[in-house]
């Protein structure tokens, strides 16, 4: 089966779509015959992203969220299933990332990168759930980070949301599988987005500053044909980047190692 076969008639939902990844997962899929969802914050960003789309201007759908609002999650999935009638594919792709000291970072901080990275992605995924289940069919795609495979400097809430979403995602996989429903995480490396440019800082705002592994990192073309291409083979985990990738066979082969060079990272 190739790409058009698999993703051909599939109605696809992606968050964080005004920018980055979440923008080059719609540019790519558009080439087929698709019918998409794309959901951020920044209205205006959305229909830029549409009017570049190869679609047709009704098979696209543009539906605004904000993932740090967890009380109108529910009702924007349930907005989201009339558009189309229904979801086959669900990219979890929206998030904040952050550059702050575990010491110098303030709880709400904390707490806020939580609400955004994980438990958001955790109620679009219950929300879409049964509809999926009633289909037979659904994947779940969940942007993690290298980061959710060892922890790094100045990520410490980032990489425990990303941890997290691990637990969470693999689980679904575990109890849903035979309803038709498969998770696949994607644990992309330094890639060229301005990700770093929205972090937060440790009063929970943003940085503002381009970090040098972000602007010379991998370009989101290959990092979202990677994905495109794993999902179709199913596979439960992606690693599009550079170099850095070897970091998490590091970590699991060489344990020790992966501890001193995460010590020695620069502070970026």
């Amino acid at each position: 089966m190739n790409n058009q076969t698999f993703y051909t008639n599939k109605t696809i939902w992606i968050t964080g779509a005004s920018s980055g990844i979440g923008e080059e997962l719609a540019k790519q899929l558009s080439k087929w015959n698709v019918k998409l969802i794309l959901s951020s914050r920044r209205k205006e960003e959305l229909e830029r992203v549409k009017s570049s789309l190869s679609l047709k201007p009704e098979n696209v759908a543009i539906l605004p969220l904000d993932l740090a609002d967890s009380n109108s999650l529910e009702e924007k999935a349930r907005e989201a299933l009339k558009i189309f009638g229904r979801i086959d594919i669900l990219f979890n792709n929206g998030g904040v990332s952050q550059r702050s000291l575990v010491m110098e970072t303030r709880i709400e901080t904390d707490r806020k990168i939580m609400e955004i990275n994980y438990f958001s992605g955790v109620i679009l995924t219950k929300a879409v759930m049964p509809s999926m289940i009633n289909n037979g069919f659904g994947r779940i795609v969940a942007i993690s980070s290298v980061t959710g495979k060892f922890g790094f400097p100045l990520r410490s809430a980032y990489a425990a949301s990303k941890h997290a979403m691990y637990g969470f995602y693999e689980t679904v996989e575990a109890e849903y599988y035979d309803k038709g429903i498969h998770t696949t995480m994607v644990c992309p490396g330094r890639k060229s987005t301005n990700i770093s440019m929205g972090a937060f800082g440790p009063d929970g705002k943003p940085q503002n500053i381009m970090d040098h592994g972000q602007e010379y990192g991998t370009p989101v073309s290959s990092c979202a044909k990677d994905i495109i291409n794993g999902l179709r083979k199913n596979k439960r985990d992606i690693f599009p980047g550079g170099k850095e990738v070897l970091m998490v066979y590091i970590k699991r082969f060489l344990p020790w190692l992966a501890y001193i060079l995460a010590k020695r990272a620069k502070r970026v």
